[in-house]
């Protein structure tokens, strides 16, 4: 199975890794605005809220080369949002400092900070799933994209504001983990 990289992966990223022993994530296409490549889409108080952080290009556009801007104080503002729409989730605390650890290392180039946010979640809802780069451009076999509407319609699990919005699909696997913990990985099989 061969997936582009991405910011805080959604559910539907973590269901088909949980069904393979092994991912391939595209290490040699260009990265793409308006992807899940620096954004994450979490559940607030307000509704559905997108998360997203500046890259700098350089002149070349390969994934791997991709950095990522800290000129501005997107790791805090991403830090308060995070817990603001999970402070009140059953498992935030247990999780939290892993995650905001990553972000806190800030990796320069966004290939690194994705690859550490998806073997940190993975590890964390309990898969197996190795996560290794292409060596060579192959693209991705499943489309996992903003712009797209998914015909994944996985498992319903309680979230934090569901007596306000129902439940929200298309979320950050982060929502899941925080929400469920150790049976997020129940819901992903």
């Amino acid at each position: 199975m061969v997936l582009s990289t991405g910011y805080f992966p959604t559910v539907e990223f973590f269901a088909i890794a949980a069904q393979n022993s092994t991912v391939f994530l595209e290490a040699h296409e260009n990265y793409r605005k308006q992807t899940y490549r620096n954004r994450c889409t979490i559940l607030s108080a307000n509704g559905k809220l997108d998360l997203n952080f500046p890259v700098i290009h350089d002149g070349s556009t390969l994934i791997t080369d991709v950095k990522v801007d800290y000129s501005t104080p997107w790791v805090t503002k991403t830090e308060r949002a995070i817990s603001s729409a999970y402070d009140n989730s059953p498992f935030f605390e247990y999780y939290k400092d892993a995650v905001f650890a990553v972000l806190d290392s800030r990796p320069q180039k966004l290939w690194d900070l994705n690859l550490e946010l998806i073997r940190l979640l993975s590890r964390k809802l309990g898969l197996t799933t190795e996560f290794l780069p292409t060596d060579a451009y192959i693209g991705e076999e499943y489309v996992i994209s903003p712009k797209v509407e998914s015909a994944y319609r996985g498992k319903e699990y309680w979230q934090v504001f569901s007596h306000k919005y129902g439940f929200v699909g298309g979320l950050s696997c982060m929502d899941l983990l925080f929400n469920e913990g150790p049976n997020a990985l129940s819901v992903l099989k």
